[in-house]
């Protein structure tokens, strides 16, 4: 559930629908939502950032 929350923040073409913030809601309480969406949105500008200044990957991860 977490990862399609993730999902649905890191795609700029749609949104957290209501169905799917009202399932994340019985998951975690509002701390931990808030700190999850914090971390989410986080990493997004994170990799961002690097993509426009052209900084590579770690290579911590790979495909």
């Amino acid at each position: 559930m977490a990862l399609e929350y993730a999902d649905a923040i890191t795609d700029t073409r749609r949104d957290v629908d209501d169905e799917l913030f009202a399932r994340i809601q019985r998951h975690y309480d509002d701390d931990a939502l808030a700190e999850l969406t914090m971390i989410i949105a986080w990493e997004n500008s994170s990799s961002r950032f690097n993509r426009a200044f052209r900084i590579p990957s770690q290579g911590f991860w790979k495909r």
